[in-house]
């Protein structure tokens, strides 16, 4: 039986319409707009088209969208200076580093350099540590986009089995501290594994949720996945070019092998992706609800 295909692409699309309504009814009654500021050293190719579609989508839903984009070898004082600016500007509600960032720069530094008040994209060691002991905080962005497919699959996470791949900060740490919270959407059994694990399979066999945030195509195949398991594909590999010259991607799943094991796989692309903007933009939003209910 193939799986139920999980487009996050529509998932999106449908916070999307709530967050563009509730932007507008803060605007009515507060006169707030939520401010979201995007930074980008360099010309990263990725990394531009990834901030030039949050910018895109901020302004869709209303928002006031800056975009900084700044040359490589900007020194380190004068990123760290834009971001005391911005974190001193109450226009803003939201500051984005996109990451990575030049050697020469240290990316912990930046990061913690950042208002917890203005963090939407979850890094912050504030951040992160509320959200380990089970604080209210803004959520890391894919995580937060991977727990509501999760939610959307119909799939139960209390009690259930969930096996992660990969122990990066921006998916594997966060997700797995999340679904095993006492909470919501979470209560789950979380197993993480990743480089060192000696027999992965092992672990992914026996998963009714499982996550794979490894970057490396194929890492997962169909004999390696539970039937009627959920999988949430979160990798995005450059394997080549279509004809037309775009980038031709494919997960860390082997799609058409899994989706004939699982009871629900997300794609790749339309899968994680969609979401990991639409969570910023809900955090952006909540960065400005909270600021007007402390004016």
């Amino acid at each position: 039986m193939t799986a139920n295909i999980i487009y996050g692409s529509e998932v999106a699309a449908d916070i999307r319409a709530r967050l563009k309504t509730e932007t507008e009814n803060l605007k009515n009654q507060t006169g707030i707009v939520p401010g979201l500021v995007t930074i980008l050293v360099g010309q990263h190719p990725a990394s531009m088209s990834y901030v030039t579609a949050k910018g895109r989508t901020a302004k869709e839903l209303g928002y006031h969208s800056i975009q900084e984009n700044l040359p490589e070898d900007i020194s380190e004082a004068d990123l760290l200076a834009m971001v005391d600016r911005y974190n001193n500007d109450d226009a803003i509600h939201g500051i984005l580093v996109q990451l990575p960032l030049p050697d020469h720069i240290d990316e912990s530094k930046v990061i913690e350099s950042i208002s917890p008040l203005k963090d939407v994209d979850g890094f912050h060691p504030y951040t992160l540590g509320r959200m380990v002991i089970g604080e209210p905080t803004f959520l890391p962005c894919t995580p937060a986009g991977i727990q509501e497919l999760i939610r959307r699959s119909g799939m139960e996470t209390e009690g259930a089995e969930v096996v992660v791949v990969g122990r990066s900060n921006i998916v594997g740490k966060p997700i797995a501290n999340m679904l095993w919270q006492k909470a919501a959407g979470a209560n789950a059994t979380v197993t993480l594994c990743h480089t060192r694990t000696k027999d992965i399979a092992a672990h992914t066999k026996r998963a009714d949720i499982l996550i794979v945030a490894a970057g490396r195509p194929n890492t997962v195949t169909a004999d390696m996945v539970k039937p009627g398991a959920v999988v949430i594909d979160v990798g995005v590999n450059r394997i080549g070019k279509k004809p037309d010259g775009k980038a031709l991607l494919a997960g860390d799943v082997d799609f058409e092998g899994v989706k004939e094991i699982a009871g629900a796989i997300t794609p790749v692309p339309g899968g994680v992706g969609p979401m990991t903007i639409t969570m910023l933009m809900a955090n952006t939003l909540r960065a400005a609800q909270l600021r007007a209910e402390q004016a």
